[in-house]
């Protein structure tokens, strides 16, 4: 790992694009009376969200729901532009050692909390321990071994070995910065009463929040960048109608609809004049919608027999024409946008004579009517486009090579998550996040130390290579780019020929801003990073 030294800040024009988006979205109905004021500076912007936060601290809660406030409250070390570069934020300046084992960062002298009180290295340290201790993300943070504090500006991070995810650990959010003075009483900080009421020294502070109807981000005067945030109120309405959103949209009500995935919705908010729309601010989620095996389930143990699922599948009809061509296909672990995507992988493209051999040389032979096995495919209640759909879709295409896919629906997520997290299932239609390296999001789906019964999003599929194992923790640990970029691109390989999971595609998520907003965010994080930019050019037409 090369020694890494921050300049000044740069521009972060695009990051709070993304974020504005998520907040100015609101029905009429949904509030009443609120509308967001029109100055280039100050203001307010409501957004609306289907995003229901259990809570608003982001170093114990992973999720779209809680990053999206908990990055306007707390500041982070680091925060990233639209090319996967960090940025200086609470840490104006940052070394990582020749050894890679330690990162060296230093602190703006000029940071408080929204209690007044100052941020200084013990803070960071406190906040880093705990979100190793605590957050879902374990591996992220899983080479740190303790944080030292010479001085009030300076946190030293000392590693057991070199961790190159570690700088992109520090996004806001990923790594929000909480003050040891409340969350350090010896209270359980998972259930700690200050998530409900957080005090902590980003752009905006929580002023208002009636549970699971909307929550209200004040202006913080103090906030240490000069001269933001340009907003001085940002109101978030939590819906759960998306149809509604769309509709209040439309009519002008409201300025953004954040995290749009149905395809009809975006079809419509594109033929709004007076709304703009962009799929950026994604990459560094990464959402990959896709087909899992139960590996150890026969005959799905077999690896010709998924094969033959993937050859048959269809993969660019789903997203052609499933998703109106509105979503990118995925064909490999890693998202399209990373820049550790793997291009030269096995594709699957259709063929159906292919797949009916590799079902014959696994001893599958079709009987007089014509099926070879009977199997059953579940998905996530909820979201009707990128899960039931696809598994209807398939469950008619894969009757073409004799299999008999019975769908089967759960009442709720709990359901689903208690049959695939417990290994009752034989395929399964899911949506799992890369979180932008492997290290954080991808890792947990394929190692085999990871196969965790009864633990959703880890191993569920129990896929077992060793040599996935080996690259992974080699991955983990490579310093140089270039070689680290390598091993990744054997372990796609190798796990695309595997097919523990049959990659589906990318999804389709869209932001929707009203055109009188400016600086929106669009850097890898989207509306997951401060929204201290983002302001009011001009009234937009209603």
């Amino acid at each position: 790992m090369s020694s890494t030294r921050s300049p000044r800040p740069r521009s972060l024009k695009a990051s709070l694009l993304s974020a504005a988006l998520g907040l100015a979205l609101v029905t009429a109905a949904i509030a009443p009376g609120i509308k967001p004021a029109m100055a280039a500076d100050g203001g307010t912007l409501v957004i609306v969200s289907t995003q229901v936060p259990r809570h608003f601290n982001g170093a114990v809660q992973s999720g779209l729901a809680t990053a999206v406030p908990s990055t306007q409250i707390f500041a982070s070390p680091l925060r990233y532009d639209d090319n996967w570069n960090p940025q200086p934020y609470l840490a104006k300046s940052w070394d990582v050692a020749p050894d890679g084992l330690s990162v060296t960062l230093k602190l703006v002298d000029n940071a408080l909390f929204h209690d007044g009180k100052p941020v200084t290295s013990e803070d960071v340290a406190f906040s880093i321990m705990t979100i190793k201790a605590n957050h879902p993300f374990q591996s992220m943070l899983a080479a740190v071994d303790k944080v030292d504090t010479p001085d009030p500006q300076t946190a030293i991070i000392r590693l057991k070995h070199p961790h190159p995810a570690l700088l992109l650990a520090m996004s806001p959010a990923l790594m929000p910065i909480i003050p040891k003075h409340v969350y350090g009483d010896g209270q359980d900080v998972k259930t700690h009463p200050a998530n409900l009421k957080p005090i902590g020294s980003g752009p905006y502070r929580l002023t208002e929040y009636k549970q699971g109807e909307f929550y209200t981000l004040e202006k913080f005067d103090k906030f240490f960048i000069p001269g933001r945030p340009k907003l001085d109120k940002i109101v978030v309405k939590l819906v759960s109608d998306g149809n509604a959103a769309v509709v209040s949209l439309e009519r002008g009500d409201v300025n953004a609809f954040p995290f749009m995935s149905n395809t009809r919705d975006i079809d419509r908010v594109e033929k709004m004049p007076n709304v703009q729309i962009t799929d950026k601010g994604f990459a560094g989620i990464g959402p990959i919608n896709w087909l899992a095996f139960n590996t150890k389930k026969k005959p799905l143990d077999d690896v010709r027999v998924r094969q033959a699922i993937a050859y048959a599948a269809n993969r660019e009809f789903i997203t052609s024409k499933l998703m109106s061509g509105k979503a990118k296909m995925a064909t490999s672990p890693i998202a399209p946008g990373s820049p550790l995507l793997a291009p030269d992988v096995e594709m699957y493209k259709l063929d159906l004579a292919k797949s009916q051999k590799l079902l014959d040389e696994a001893g599958y032979p079709k009987a007089a009517d014509g099926s070879r096995m009977n199997l059953t495919i579940d998905f996530i209640p909820g979201d009707e486009e990128q899960q039931r759909n696809v598994a209807e879709y398939l469950r008619s295409q894969l009757k073409r090579v004799g299999i008999n896919l019975e769908v089967r629906a759960a009442p709720d997520f709990p359901t689903w998550a208690q049959r695939i997290s417990n290994y009752d299932f034989d395929l399964t239609m899911d949506n799992v996040f890369n979180w932008g390296d492997p290290v954080i999001g991808v890792n947990r789906t394929y190692l085999s130390s990871n196969i965790r019964k009864g633990i959703i999003w880890s191993n569920t599929q129990q896929y077992s290579n060793p040599k996935v194992d080996e690259l992974l923790a080699a991955g983990a640990q490579e310093p140089s780019s270039e070689k680290r970029k390598a091993l990744y691109a054997e372990f796609q390989k190798l796990v695309v020929n595997d097919v523990p999971i049959y990659f589906i595609n990318s999804a389709p998520y869209r932001n929707a801003f009203s055109k009188g907003l400016d600086n929106l965010p669009t850097t890898i994080w989207g509306i997951m990073s401060p929204l201290d930019e983002i302001n009011w050019k001009e009234k937009p037409k209603t």
